[in-house]
């Protein structure tokens, strides 16, 4: 199986309540091969409409802070936890986000970024697996087993909350900083990388110490 076999695959997906609602299923588009995805909690009235993540006033805001840091939107991967819109924008319910939760992870697998942005609360603690506030880790690189994760404000809140507009843009400012680092790494022989591991400033608590996210000062 592969990205196109998964997409086909939950085009007529029924496995939640969501599926009664929706328009069609909004998997994700962008770039098979990027390096860097960005995730966030769910498709609004018109990415329903339209079947694409993003395309909103959002959306828009988006597309704007990643042309400030010299991406489009081809050079990424995009995709929401969940695939179907919730009624009225609701929250998604925690039964839906483990529903949905195994589709995204296989997106990742196919698309193995480098880093996974996560936009808002709700795509930021099921990608870390922990209850955790997105205004105490956001701007951070967290390191999981297989990806590095930058949580983001969602685009939605600073449309909503014009004082997280300016937080956004520092966040994305950082963000700039840590993929310059990412190619600067890459340059380098298999001996300088590993003569330059990043330290670890704080660990999560979890039951196994193997899968903990560490937050890291890379550069």
């Amino acid at each position: 199986m592969n990205l196109t076999d998964l997409s086909a695959s939950l085009r007529d997906c029924e496995r939640c309540r969501l599926s009664s609602g929706r328009t069609q299923v909004v998997f994700g588009i962008g770039n098979p091969q990027a390096s860097i995805m960005f995730v966030g909690e769910a498709p609004g009235f018109y990415e329903d409409r339209q079947g694409e993540p993003f395309v909103g006033a959002a959306g828009k805001l988006l597309t704007e802070l990643l042309q400030s840091i010299g991406l489009t939107r081809s050079d990424i991967y995009i995709a929401n936890v969940i695939k179907c819109r919730p009624p009225n924008n609701r929250d998604p319910l925690p039964d839906e986000i483990e529903t949905c939760k195994p589709f995204l992870l296989q997106q990742i697998e196919f698309i193995r970024p480098k880093l996974v942005c996560t936009l808002g609360n709700f795509a930021t603690q099921t990608l870390l697996e922990k209850k955790v506030g997105i205004t105490k880790v956001r701007g951070q690189v967290i390191r999981m087993p297989q990806f590095l994760v930058f949580p983001l404000l969602h685009p939605a809140a600073a449309l909503h909350q014009g004082n997280l507009r300016g937080p956004l843009l520092e966040d994305f400012k950082k963000l700039k900083l840590v993929l310059d680092g990412m190619d600067k790494e890459s340059q380098k022989s298999p001996t300088q990388k590993s003569q330059a591991i990043p330290q670890p400033l704080a660990e999560s608590k979890k039951d196994t110490p193997a899968e903990t996210p560490v937050q890291m000062d890379l550069f």
